[in-house]
């Protein structure tokens, strides 16, 4: 694949075997036996993936990197797939049954690649894969950090995130300009929310578009009764709040009549 092609999908390809074979580490297998690869390219990590028991299925829109997986990976556990992650039903692939995710993805797609993640969560226990260094440190951010933000809480709702490691440009072709950082979400044992699930984006959403409001000004919108205006937990600013403090936030505007 040419240069150019490479920079169109906006996908850098790691070149470092040692590092995709950490990266292939980092799946635990527990829960499921069915695994995703998104953007495998030439397979430098789909070759360490198939040392696992895993049935896998690696996906890419390229067709050109799909010819060469074909050719150069004749494997019963591998099947392989010319499709867009982000337009096809996972349930053509999966069924009903769990799979994890993996993958070195594209910077361009990859937050929409976790959210497509989260509405697919109920089958998806375990993702793990490489990002640009700041949206994986977003992700993975703790209240109170600068980082922290709508990506952080309403990953962090259904996943326990954990940031693994810092992968440097000169190991990828082309090289990005920026560096690569590698993180591992698990699903919670508890990943259904005691709220309504989409008033619970909305207003995660609502509250960081001006995040250095108070939340009693950045949420004016759900026009609060004076009685809730009161409560302490309005006089904070979104990044302040844990995950479950935005659980409580929106349990106590769906009390409000809202």
């Amino acid at each position: 694949m040419s240069v150019k092609a490479k920079k169109h999908l906006g996908q850098h390809f790691l070149t470092d075997a040692s590092i995709a074979q950490d990266i292939a580490h980092t799946l635990s297998g527990n829960g499921y036996d069915q695994v995703l690869e998104i953007g495998p390219g030439m397979g430098v990590l789909t070759q360490f993936l198939l040392h696992k028991p895993y049935t896998l299925c690696a996906m890419d829109i390229d067709q050109e990197s799909v010819d060469y997986l074909i050719e150069h990976y004749d494997n019963p556990q591998l099947s392989v797939v010319a499709a867009d992650f982000l337009k096809i039903d996972l349930k053509d692939f999966f069924g009903d049954n769990p799979f994890a995710i993996i993958g070195n993805f594209p910077y361009n797609i990859s937050t929409q690649i976790v959210f497509k993640t989260l509405e697919w969560r109920e089958q998806i226990p375990e993702f793990s894969g490489m990002f640009q260094k700041e949206v994986a440190q977003r992700i993975c951010a703790d209240h109170g950090n600068k980082t922290y933000g709508i990506l952080s809480v309403l990953t962090q709702a259904f996943y326990h995130a954990e940031y693994l490691f810092t992968v440097p440009p000169s190991v990828f072709s082309p090289p990005p300009q920026v560096e690569s950082g590698v993180l591992r979400l698990r699903r919670r044992e508890k990943y259904h929310l005691p709220c309504d699930e989409k008033f619970f984006f909305r207003v995660v959403k609502t509250a960081f578009q001006q995040r250095r409001k108070t939340l009693r000004n950045s949420l004016k919108i759900f026009d609060l009764s004076e009685k809730l205006k009161e409560d302490t937990i309005f006089a904070m600013r979104p990044e302040q709040l844990s995950v479950l403090e935005f659980i409580t936030l929106t349990q106590k505007l769906e009390s409000d009549g809202l």
